[in-house]
């Protein structure tokens, strides 16, 4: 298992596959590195680093008043300094697009490129009431199967998705103990997050603005309640280069192997050679 020791002693996982172009992948906020698992397999002649942000995954629990936008971008930076990048693409999904964000708005020299996956400056209210109904909690259900079952039923907007992937989800977010499945990240984030509101929507627009003259694209769930297509369609207005993806049948987020995804993530990457 591969470690970054961050600048507070906190332990960061992350793997680092693959040659080529550098491409960041940062996970949604209760989600881990293997996010990207589905994708992984699709995207040729590229160097994919992965990251669980502190208190995910199998990085260290930390300070929950270090379960900020902030602190997660300077774990980022570390771990591309740690492998001595000095520029790298980012593939954000949710919370991680989020993150992207606001590196271009500090250390846009860092950048090549940002795809974001169903997350833009703007985050629907439904989207976050749901977030708030779940983070940091412990699952009611007792065993994978029961997991399996429940979350093909509390995923709302996902339409044909096959058992064998719901099953391979619930493995993926949570851990079994003797009394049960438990979440596999630090229920203090709850605490760390809900703290200020700005560490769950901040104002995003000029962050987004910071991305002007980056290869951008947005994958959006045509089913998402959290990133809404009126939001999509002002970030084109801004940004009329930015390649756009709307994946029927998903909500948030996309598993980024649907084939919509795939089509503009790989124009993506062709953009950043």
């Amino acid at each position: 298992m591969s470690t970054l020791t961050a600048a507070d002693g906190t332990k960061l996982h992350y793997t680092d596959e693959g040659a080529g172009l550098p491409v960041l992948c940062l996970a949604g906020l209760t989600r881990n590195s293997t996010d990207f698992d589905y994708v992984a397999p699709h995207l040729k002649d590229v160097r994919m680093i992965r990251m669980d942000y502190r208190g995910r995954g199998q990085s260290d629990w930390a300070d929950p008043s270090t379960y900020t936008l902030p602190q997660e971008g300077m774990d980022a930076l570390a771990l591309l300094d740690h492998l001595g990048i000095e520029k790298a693409a980012i593939l954000g999904t949710s919370r991680g697009g989020i993150i992207a964000m606001g590196l271009a708005a500090t250390v846009k020299d860092r950048l090549l490129g940002v795809c974001l996956n169903d997350i833009g400056p703007e985050i629907a209210a439904p989207g976050l009431d749901a977030i708030k109904t779940y983070l940091g909690r412990r699952p009611s259900f007792k065993t994978y199967a029961e997991a399996t079952t429940e979350r093909a039923k509390l995923m709302a907007g996902f339409e044909d998705v096959p058992v064998d992937r719901w099953r391979e989800e619930a493995h993926k977010h949570y851990i079994e103990k003797p009394d049960g499945l438990d979440i596999n990240y630090d229920p203090k984030l709850r605490d760390g997050v809900l703290a200020g509101p700005q560490n769950l929507n901040p104002d995003l627009w000029p962050f987004f603005d910071a991305l002007d003259g980056l290869p951008l694209a947005v994958i959006r769930g045509a089913n998402s309640d959290l990133l809404t297509r009126d939001t999509v369609a002002e970030m084109e207005r801004r940004r009329p280069d930015m390649l756009v993806a709307e994946v029927a049948g998903r909500g948030h987020v996309p598993f980024l192997d649907e084939p919509e995804s795939l089509l503009v993530l790989n124009a993506w990457l062709q953009e950043l050679q």
